[in-house]
C-alpha cells in the first residue's frame, strides 16, 4: 500500500496572488505532488497550502516551497493580524496513510535539517518532532514573533534545532521557520456581532483548553491571583485540545475567535461552534457565521449535520449532500465566501484531483 503524507505550510504572504502562484509554482514543480487547496487571507496576510504524495515527494515539494518563500517574501516589510516569525511561518507533515507517526517524525527533521543546512534559515523542530518538551508548542516556538526573532535564535534557551543562530541579512528577511508532524488539525474561525477584539479575546481565552490567568475584577488588567506557591492560578478552558486567540479582522469588519481544533475526535467542530455561541450570548453579542481555514474530512461535516438535525428533532436519513449542507447552514459557513463541499472536503478534493490527473493524462 503506498504511503502518504499531508503537508500544510502556511506562507506569510495573503495579499499578493503573483507571489502566492510562484510558491505554489515551486510545489507543483514535483511530480506525483497533488495539490489540493490554497487558502488566503487578506488581513492575516498568511496563505495555507495543503498538498499529498509519497512522503519523499512532499519532503522535496515542501523545500522547494520553503526556498522559493525565502527569495519572495521580506519579513523585515511584512504585517498582518496572524501571529507570524517567518516567510515561510510553519510547515508541518501529517500521515494520512500506511505511514506511521514516528516515520512522520523522522521526515519532518530531515526536512528540517535541509531547510537550515542549505537555505541558512532557523529552524525550530515542534509537536511530534520536538527534541526538547517545551519546544512542542508551537506557541512556545513562535513567541516574540519576528521582532523578536534575532534575540530568541542568540539566547542559548532558544538555539534554533537546525540553520544559523546568528542574526544576519539572510535572516533578517527570512526569518524563522517551525517544521514539524502533527496528526489532523482544523482551523476555525467564529465569527462575532462586534468588532472588538477584547470580547473575541476574553471568549477565546474562557474557552481554549490552556485557559486563562485568574484575576481580580477585570479578567485582563486586575490584579493576579497567586497560590500558595506564588505562582500565578490559572482558569482552565471548556474545550479540550483546543488553542484560540480573538482578533479583529478588517477586511470583513467583525471580530473572530479564531481556533485550532487539535483532536476533533475530543472537540468537533460543531461542538466549538456551539460553545462559542454560548459564550458569546453571555457577553451580549452573537456568533454570526464561521469560517473553515483549509480543509475538513467528510466525517466531521457529517457529524456536524447529525448534530443540528438532531438537535432541530428532524431525521438523519436523508443523503450526505443534504446533511453536509444542514452542516454549512447550522455553522453559517456560507457568510464570509461561498462554501464549496467539493473544494473544501478533504476526500471530495482528493477524488477530484485524481480524476482531473486521469482526464489530462487521456
Amino acid at each position: 500500500m503506498k504511503k502518504v503524507l499531508e503537508c500544510v505550510p502556511n506562507f506569510s504572504e495573503g495579499r499578493n496572488m503573483a507571489v502566492i502562484k510562484e510558491i505554489t509554482n515551486a510545489i507543483e514543480s514535483v511530480e506525483g505532488i497533488s495539490l489540493l487547496n490554497v487558502d488566503s487571507g487578506f488581513a492575516t496576510n498568511r496563505t495555507v497550502v495543503t498538498f499529498i504524495g509519497s512522503p519523499e515527494d512532499v519532503i522535496e515539494a515542501a523545500f522547494r516551497g520553503i526556498k522559493k518563500a525565502a527569495e519572495v517574501i521580506n519579513m523585515k516589510l511584512q504585517i498582518g493580524e496572524h501571529l507570524r516569525f517567518g516567510a515561510t511561518d510553519v510547515c508541518p507533515l501529517i500521515p494520512i496513510s500506511n505511514i506511521s507517526m514516528e516515520e512522520t517524525v523522522e521526515y519532518a527533521r530531515k526536512l528540517a535539517e535541509r531547510v537550515g543546512n542549505e537555505l541558512g534559515i532557523p529552524v525550530f523542530c515542534y509537536e511530534q518532532a520536538a527534541f526538547w518538551e517545551e519546544r512542542k508548542s508551537l506557541a512556545n516556538c513562535r513567541s516574540g514573533e519576528y521582532e523578536g526573532l534575532k534575540k530568541k535564535i542568540e539566547s542559548e534557551k532558544w538555539r534554533p534545532d537546525f540553520g544559523p543562530s546568528q542574526w544576519n541579512e539572510n535572516i533578517a528577511r527570512t526569518g524563522a521557520t517551525a517544521i514539524g508532524a502533527r496528526n489532523y488539525l482544523i482551523a476555525f474561525n467564529i465569527n462575532l456581532s462586534t468588532t472588538s477584539t477584547r470580547i473575541a479575546n476574553l471568549i477565546a481565552h474562557e474557552v481554549r483548553e490552556s485557559g486563562r490567568i485568574k484575576r481580580e475584577g477585570d479578567p485582563f488588567t486586575g490584579e493576579i491571583v497567586f497560590d500558595e506557591n506564588g505562582k500565578p492560578v490559572r482558569i482552565p478552558g471548556t474545550l479540550k485540545k483546543t488553542r484560540a486567540m480573538g482578533w479583529y479582522i478588517e477586511e470583513y469588519g467583525i471580530a473572530q475567535v479564531s481556533m485550532n481544533l487539535m483532536d476533533i475526535d475530543i472537540t468537533p467542530v460543531h461542538i466549538a461552534f456551539e460553545e462559542v455561541c454560548e459564550r458569546a450570548r453571555l457577553h451580549g453579542i452573537k456568533v454570526t457565521g464561521s469560517e473553515l481555514i483549509g480543509l475538513i474530512p467528510l466525517q466531521a461535516m457529517l457529524n456536524a449535520g447529525k448534530y443540528f438535525l438532531w438537535k432541530q428533532q428532524l431525521s438523519t436519513e436523508i443523503s450526505k449532500e443534504e446533511i453536509i449542507q444542514v452542516a454549512i447552514n447550522s455553522l453559517g459557513l456560507n457568510e464570509l465566501a461561498p462554501f464549496d463541499p467539493m473544494k473544501k472536503i478533504i476526500e471530495y478534493v482528493i477524488v477530484e484531483k485524481a480524476g482531473n490527473q486521469q482526464e489530462h493524462a487521456n
